[in-house]
């Protein structure tokens, strides 16, 4: 194992120490302390032996004397640290000069320390040091995962309406316009918004994102603005904002037509000066920041309702990408159903799954309320269910009615959902022709007797936030069935 390789990070092992010392009694006394105080340490008695153990072996933490045999510590200390993911080096000494301190420190040494010394001291700079390189590594792998979460954003289509929306993000996604994204839910938005931030002026910066409909009101102000200490009980120091954390790079406002007006003034009034105040704070905020907010909802109808402000929607609507539903890509079912096979299958260790004739009629003709999340969720059922590597239309949680449309197989009888009478009632609306609001009622409807009226259970199902489950169950009109009626 080189210097820089990594091993797992397990907060309950040991730390590592090597310990150069040519001195044999300080150097046993070192290794005796520090064994009983818990860390794993390896004793070396010269620069060279030194250099090789670090070179053969991963440590955290690694105590250099300057004055050894071979080669001196400092030079051990030159070569270590251009190794990649070198231990944290803390260099001792029983001749110490600011000259060999100052010399020290600029080779990257975490810490210097002249002899004689407190062996607890050491204890507190070896314990420190570590808490550094794990600060590092961590960082590491947060880069390194979020750069493979945002290069390996794509749209797999071959429907001609999305790929033009597809060459709209090339020519956007390099200006610092603000950007709105519409479209149902599970249509791709947030990959869009990861799309965007990768081909920005400014990749590498963070993408920091929000659903506003997950959070209360009271509670989004403080997590997008940041809160000063002492603000209120239990402001114990200040913190920072999203706002604050997305600077130099990308702010994701998902579900933004769920932000209340008051919101939406004090985070336009943000957008158009670039700046504001945390939450009890007098210090103005500075920022440079992109955003990009999604919403399932017309916000021009909310306008017109006077639940969204005109203002605002003009704010982050500079740039508009519509996404379309998925039963208007139908050309694309096929694609995405034997990508998200393939990638289930070597999950449970089936690479060889494939569609039947049948089972890509069904998938085609069904109407997808839940989009591209809702095929998702059946391929992935469908991988773990198959009897064989030949999938079927009998073996996919679809079905056909007797006229030919598909239709989602019925998990429960649905006669407990109490539904308002009048035009708009299922029972009235013929097995065709029905729209995409009726749809969406049907199946929010079976989901919730399906899960007993557990709404947190129900918006998971959904894909949707609990907030956005119980306004759907308000305009929809559902009341919920006496305990005792309840399948």
């Amino acid at each position: 194992m080189s210097a820089g390789a990594f091993r797992p990070i397990d907060p309950g092992a040991p730390i590592r120490v090597l310990i150069a010392e040519d001195e044999p009694n300080l150097g046993m006394i070192l290794e005796q302390f520090m064994t009983a105080r818990g860390f794993a340490v390896t004793m070396v008695r010269d620069g060279r032996a030194a250099l090789d153990t670090l070179r053969s072996d991963s440590f955290d933490v690694a105590l250099l004397d300057v004055v050894m045999p071979e080669i001196d510590g400092l030079e051990v200390l030159r070569q270590i640290r251009e190794e990649p993911m070198p231990p944290e080096i803390i260099v001792i000494t029983g001749n110490g000069t600011i000259e060999t301190a100052i010399a020290a420190l600029k080779l990257g040494a975490y810490d210097f320390l002249s002899k004689p010394y407190r062996m607890a001291e050491i204890e507190v700079l070896v314990k420190r040091a570590w808490e550094k390189r794990m600060l590092a590594r961590e960082n590491v792998s947060l880069q390194s995962q979020l750069r493979r979460a945002v290069t390996d954003t794509h749209f797999l289509t071959q429907y001609a309406p999305l790929r033009a929306v597809l060459s709209l993000i090339d020519r956007v996604a390099p200006s610092a316009s603000t950007v709105l994204i519409t479209g149902e839910s599970g249509t791709g938005k947030d990959l869009v918004a990861r799309m965007m931030h990768a081909r920005s002026a400014q990749p590498d910066g963070p993408f920091v994102d929000l659903n506003c409909a997950a959070l209360a009101d009271a509670l989004l102000e403080t997590e997008l603005f940041g809160v000063e200490k002492g603000a209120f009980v239990g402001a114990d120091q200040r913190k920072a904002g999203l706002l604050e954390l997305a600077a130099g790079g990308t702010l994701y406002l998902d579900n933004v037509g769920e932000l209340d007006l008051k919101m939406q003034a004090k985070l336009l009034r943000a957008l158009e000066t670039g700046s504001f105040y945390r939450v009890g704070g007098t210090q103005k905020v500075h920022v440079n920041v992109r955003v990009i907010a999604s919403t399932t909802r017309d916000l021009s109808r909310m306008v017109q309702a006077g639940t969204f402000r005109d203002d605002f929607l003009h704010r982050i609507n500079t740039i508009r990408i519509a996404l379309p539903g998925l039963r208007e890509r139908i050309v694309d079912v096929p694609l995405l159903a034997a990508h998200f096979l393939s990638y289930f299958g070597e999950q449970v260790g089936r690479r060889a799954l494939q569609l039947t004739a049948d089972a890509i009629m069904v998938l085609e003709r069904y109407q997808w309320p839940g989009n591209i999340r809702e095929l998702r969720n059946v391929m992935e059922r469908a991988s773990l269910l198959a009897n064989t590597n030949l999938i079927s239309a009998s073996e996919l949680p679809l079905g056909l009615d007797v006229g030919g449309a598909a239709r989602l197989t019925p998990i429960v009888p649905m006669r407990s959902i109490r539904e308002p009478e009048g035009p708009t009632a299922a029972t009235s609306m013929p097995a065709t022709g029905r729209t995409l609001q009726e749809l969406e009622r049907r199946h929010i409807a079976m989901v919730l007797e399906h899960t007993n009226w557990h709404q947190g259970q129900a918006a998971d199902m959904l894909g949707i936030s609990p907030k956005t489950l119980y306004r759907k169950i308000r305009e929809y009109g559902f009341v919920r069935p006496p305990s005792g009626t309840r399948a």
